[in-house]
C-alpha cells in the first residue's frame, strides 16, 4: 500500500498448508467494496469484491486464520500456538514471511 492510499475497511490473514509449512495470504478489502490479496509471490491480485477474493482463496485451498480452532489447526498438523501472521511492513520485507516452515514435531 502506498501513501496516498487510504486504509482498507477491512485486513484479514488466510493460511493454507501442506505439512508443517504454512502459506500466508493477506486480504484486504477497500472502501469502494474492491478487494486486494496480496500472494506468497509478492503479487497484489485485485478483485472486483470481497466475495470473489475469498472464493479464489477458498479455490486454492486457503482458510482464513481468525476462523481456525485449535481442533482444525490440529487436522492440518500444527497448533495454533505455532502461528502467527507475519508482521505487515514494507511488502518487500513482508514477501519474505509469506512463507513459514514449522519445522519438526517435538
Amino acid at each position: 500500500m502506498n501513501e496516498s492510499s487510504p486504509p482498507p475497511v477491512l485486513e484479514q490473514w488466510w493460511l493454507a498448508s501442506l505439512g508443517r509449512t504454512v502459506v500466508w495470504a493477506r486480504l484486504r478489502v477497500r472502501e469502494a467494496g474492491t478487494a486486494e490479496v496480496f500472494d506468497s509471490d509478492g503479487n497484489t491480485l485485485v478483485y472486483d469484491s470481497e466475495d470473489t477474493a475469498r472464493s479464489m482463496l477458498m479455490d486454492a485451498d486457503f482458510v482464513a486464520f481468525d476462523g481456525l480452532d485449535e481442533d482444525d489447526a490440529l487436522e492440518r498438523g500444527f497448533s495454533l500456538a505455532e502461528l502467527a501472521p507475519p508482521a505487515d511492513g514494507d511488502e518487500a520485507a513482508l514477501r519474505a514471511r509469506m512463507v513459514q516452515s514449522l519445522g519438526k514435531r517435538a
